[in-house]
C-alpha cells in the first residue's frame, strides 16, 4: 500500500512520530481540518494536473484555488486536473489522499507561494483519513519540490 511507503519515507527523515491517522474521513480541506482541529487554510492540499510532459502535483493553501491564468503563464498550457479514475495510477495515491511523498517516477512537484502564510501545514500521507503536521522548509526537503511557484488565487478577505 503506498500509505507504507510515505510513511516509511517520512521515518527515514526522522518524522514517522508526527503521522496521524484517523478514524473518519480526511480526504477533503474542510474533513481534514474538522479531524485536525485546525483552519482550513493551513491543509496543505495537493492539486492533480495532468501536463503534455506528465503529472505535475501543486501544494497549495486549503482555500486557495487555481488560477487558470497563472497556471497558462507559467506552464505554457491549460491546467487539466487529472481524471478520478486516473489519479491513482498517475499519482501513486487515491483520490483524497494525494500527497508530495513516495510518487512514481516523473511526477513533479510544486509549492505554490499561498502556503507561506503558515509556519506548519498538513499534507495528507497517502490516504483520505491521515495527515503530518511539516514545516515549511520540511515540506519542502521531503517532497522534492522544483520550485516555490504563484498559481494559486485566495478567496476574497484572505491575507
Amino acid at each position: 500500500m503506498r500509505t507504507e511507503a510515505v510513511r516509511a519515507q517520512l521515518a527515514a527523515h526522522g518524522l514517522g512520530d508526527r503521522y496521524r491517522e484517523f478514524t473518519v474521513s480526511s480526504a477533503t480541506v474542510a474533513l481534514a481540518a474538522e479531524a485536525l482541529h485546525c483552519e482550513a487554510g493551513r491543509i496543505a492540499k495537493t492539486l492533480s494536473i495532468l501536463t503534455s510532459t506528465g503529472p505535475v502535483l501543486v501544494v497549495a493553501m486549503g482555500l486557495a484555488r487555481l488560477d487558470n491564468r497563472k497556471f497558462k503563464d507559467l506552464f505554457h498550457e491549460k491546467a487539466r486536473f487529472i481524471p478520478v479514475e486516473d489519479v491513482e495510477c498517475l499519482t501513486g495515491h487515491p483520490q483524497g489522499g494525494v500527497c508530495p511523498f513516495a510518487l512514481p517516477e516523473g511526477v513533479r512537484v510544486f509549492l505554490d507561494e499561498s502556503l507561506k502564510r503558515f509556519t506548519t501545514v498538513f499534507p495528507a500521507v497517502g490516504s483520505g483519513n491521515s495527515a503530518i503536521e511539516l514545516d515549511l522548509d520540511e515540506l519542502w526537503r521531503y517532497s522534492n519540490a522544483k520550485e516555490w511557484i504563484d498559481v494559486c488565487k485566495l478567496p476574497e478577505g484572505a491575507a
